[in-house]
């Protein structure tokens, strides 16, 4: 096995997109399947890494396989950095965070319901009473939207109860 080979690297590496519309809200996947199956999230999925897809390419293509939603290149930009050490006791997960640089029509989504689940429109706050796994709720999200048009770099530590985060790096604009 040669030292690139994919099936031998540690971390999980997804996505997450943060989409606002015209009128502030977030949109947010009710989903149906595991992983957090009946919990709240943002538009995601995992980097196609055998094929060597970059972050930017992957958060465009999963807002347009989950919303329908065709973005260019500047319309993604990165906020946030997250390592998760032993998410659920089983796996490493690096994720990378983006923000949708304009607001999204409603009119723009494809469709509201498909195989993953329900895209819902969500006021910023009513966010934190949705069901959302818990350190998206206590850790995450509370990070995203302070460096909303920052950026920020977290570890969070899974392998003690609760998590704990450090913040490795902060950057907000003034």
């Amino acid at each position: 096995m040669s030292s690139h080979d994919v099936r031998a690297f540690p971390y999980k590496v997804a996505v997450l997109c943060y989409l606002y519309d015209t009128e502030g809200r977030l949109l947010l996947l009710h989903r149906k399947k595991p992983p957090n199956a009946d919990l709240y999230s943002p538009i995601g999925g995992k980097l196609e890494v055998s094929e060597g897809e970059a972050p930017h390419d992957c958060a465009r293509r999963e807002v347009w396989e989950e919303a329908g939603i065709r973005l260019h290149d500047d319309e993604v930009r990165l906020i946030g950095m997250v390592s998760e050490a032993a998410y659920q006791g089983e796996e490493h997960w690096l994720i990378f965070l983006f923000e949708v640089t304009r607001a999204i029509e409603t009119r723009e989504l494809a469709h509201a319901e498909f195989e993953e689940g329900r895209l819902e429109w969500h006021a910023i706050a009513d966010v934190e009473r949705l069901s959302i796994p818990d350190t998206d709720k206590r850790i995450l999200w509370p990070a995203v939207q302070k460096h909303r048009g920052g950026f920020f770099a977290l570890h969070i530590d899974c392998r003690m109860e609760p998590c704990e985060a450090k913040m490795h790096e902060s950057w907000m604009p003034r």
